[in-house]
């Protein structure tokens, strides 16, 4: 369904993906050392080390490998996304199917807080969320958990409005109409005849809102609401402590990881946007043909002759066919 520079940006867009999940998945077979590891057989990383041959990213200030920090961030931010996009459907799609289809007084609650939630400014709610959630603990477990959480009650308004105002559209046809005529109940007509017919256009937005959960992990790191570093690798708290080094030219320290979050987003956002022309009837393109194809229909619409002058016959008689048309 995608040809041209479309194709090759969903091609793109995938490999990013798929590369950062397997790294993410095999993080204890790529990464060299520990997520907090500074020492290896008794002896101490110096402190700031340009990339080696030892150090492929070199060293942080606190000794650690910049490359097996990046690594286990993958991990670390695979998880965050996957867990708070869950939560987001399984809290967004049925309070949308309830307040679509149900409608009265049940609609308007739902919608009203939502839309509070939605006019409120995402970091600073993520924030908020994270503080109340964590309740003091920067855990791996409690970390993740509540990062995941902070960018759920982001997400969660979202996806309630998309759902309500498709089960709004679809509630009304006639195949509803049948459902309920025969005596279904509410619930089997909402999670069976509407909701496949109401997610269509969801799976554009999970693959877009994972990058900005990218975007969210990194920012609640680097302003220090994230995981505590000796519990799970994080690029925004790495970008944090990397502030101070680019005064004094220490460069490594702070691309790397910025590197990786820019290569993530950028992958999920392209296949974002190339699904969105996909499944979008509006922004479907679609393939030119190409000269043999058109050579091919023409040929497939010439009349075959068995003389010149048959062949003359039915070009005059094509011909009177047309004048009189």
């Amino acid at each position: 369904m995608t040809a041209g520079v479309q194709r090759a940006t969903l091609l793109f867009g995938l490999g990013l993906v798929a590369l950062f999940v397997l790294i993410a998945i095999f993080a204890p077979l790529i990464a060299p050392y520990g997520l907090a590891q500074s020492s290896s057989d008794g002896v101490s990383f110096a402190a700031q080390q340009p990339p080696s041959g030892a150090h492929w990213f070199g060293t942080s200030v606190r000794s650690e490998d910049v490359f097996s920090r990046v690594v286990w961030g993958a991990r670390t931010a695979l998880l965050t996304i996957v867990i708070s996009l869950l939560l987001s459907l399984l809290v967004g799609v049925p309070l949308g199917l309830i307040s679509g289809y149900i409608g009265t007084w049940v609609d308007r609650v739902l919608v009203t807080f939502m839309d509070a939630i939605y006019a409120f400014p995402t970091l600073l709610l993520a924030i908020v969320v994270s503080i109340v959630v964590a309740g003091g603990s920067s855990s791996s477990v409690g970390g993740v958990l509540s990062a995941a959480v902070a960018i759920t009650a982001i997400y969660v308004p979202q996806y309630f409005r998309v759902v309500r105002n498709a089960t709004v559209a679809v509630k009304q046809e006639p195949f509803v109409d049948a459902a309920r005529v025969t005596g279904a109940s509410t619930g089997r007509i909402m999670f069976k005849h509407i909701l496949a017919n109401v997610t269509q256009s969801l799976p554009v937005i999970i693959t877009l809102n994972g990058g900005d959960a990218i975007l969210t992990l990194a920012a609640l790191g680097f302003l220090g609401f994230g995981i505590e570093p000796t519990q799970a690798a994080e690029w925004g708290y790495d970008l944090n402590k990397a502030l101070s080094d680019v005064s004094n030219g220490i460069w490594w320290t702070g691309i790397f990881p910025g590197t990786a979050i820019v290569l993530v987003v950028l992958g999920m956002t392209l296949v974002g946007e190339s699904l969105n022309e996909v499944l979008n009837p509006l922004l479907r393109t679609r393939r030119a043909p190409g000269p043999a194809t058109v050579a091919d229909d023409t040929a497939a619409l010439a009349v075959p002759a068995e003389g010149e002058n048959a062949g003359a016959g039915e070009t005059g008689t094509l011909a009177g066919e047309g004048e009189s048309r």
